[in-house]
């Protein structure tokens, strides 16, 4: 069958232009699937800076914006922190994802390197499972001004530097006060970042069809200061009130020091994500999978 994707994009973790080209074994990973999608007939599109630092210079090459303007669909080989860098800059275009793993987790890049024909050939023509995830916008206001805005997948986290010393939060959710808080930081957590920080944190995991967010708290001083479930539909704002060597992060963008009165304000966004898994695809089996469930059972 023919692939129902005419022009597919391919965006590779590599070392970047300041650390050397990528390794061999990333590179070979790289070329081999480049190799494999334009056999499947499809226009094959190398993101520019996957090809300048692997060498692979004889296919055509887009910038991220290109490929969301010009591809059906993006392949992207690495960790999760790498796709989560993808689908912050693809957010906007709609374009759909898939992960093919070589990081340690694979939570959201999900099809191993080795075999990966045997789910892409299914997937190209059709014939997959489609996993929506939706993004979170978050804005840092200071004395009235949007001095940072930027989406995030997994979490919008204010937490402490490595200096001793709590931070101090004010909490308010749609305008309503929640809380004071004094604690090594907070974590906005949407249903996909459930299973990052905020569940080393003590955070519940949820599952990703569910409309919410979860607010945890990170070591705090008061122990009943425990972790809540929120509907996605409400707006969290998070004022700094006294703490050294703040900081803000989102997903793997930072942002510090935060000042006394800037306020963070983390809303669901307009766009989602849309991730494609082959067909028997199943968010528990992911589960037992990476979580290790199954060990010592029957």
């Amino acid at each position: 069958m023919k692939s129902i994707f005419r022009r597919v994009a391919l965006i590779g973790k590599y070392q970047g232009p300041d650390a050397g080209p990528a390794p061999d074994n990333a590179r070979q990973i790289i070329e081999s699937i480049a190799q494999f999608i334009t056999q499947q007939g499809c226009e094959l599109a190398l993101e520019a800076e996957t090809a300048a630092n692997t060498g692979l210079v004889q296919y055509h090459t887009l910038d991220v914006d290109g490929i969301g303007e010009q591809c059906d669909l993006c392949l992207v080989v690495g960790g999760d922190g790498t796709m989560l860098g993808v689908c912050r800059r693809l957010a906007g275009y709609g374009t759909p994802l898939v992960g093919i793993n070589q990081g340690r987790l694979g939570f959201i890049t999900d099809i191993p390197p080795q075999g990966y024909q045997d789910a892409l050939t299914p997937i190209l023509q059709g014939d997959y499972e489609e996993d929506q995830r939706p993004l979170m916008v978050a804005r840092v206001m200071r004395g009235g001004e949007c001095v940072f805005e930027t989406v995030a997948l997994n979490d919008v986290v204010v937490n402490r530097g490595s200096t001793a010393g709590m931070v101090e939060l004010r909490v308010e959710v749609d305008g309503v006060f929640v809380s004071n808080q004094r604690a090594d930081g907070l974590i906005v957590a949407s249903p996909t970042g459930s299973t990052a920080y905020s569940l080393s944190a003590g955070g519940p995991m949820l599952h990703p069809s569910l409309p919410g967010w979860v607010l945890v708290p990170i070591a705090p001083h008061t122990l009943s200061n425990r972790p809540i479930v929120l509907s996605d539909a409400t707006e969290v704002v998070i004022e700094v009130v006294g703490g050294r060597d703040i900081s803000a992060n989102f997903d793997i963008q930072s942002l510090k020091p935060l000042q006394h009165g800037d306020r963070i304000l983390v809303r669901r966004s307009a766009h989602s994500v849309c991730f494609l898994h082959p067909r028997g695809w199943s968010y528990f089996a992911t589960l037992r999978k990476k979580l290790r469930w199954n060990e010592g059972g029957s």
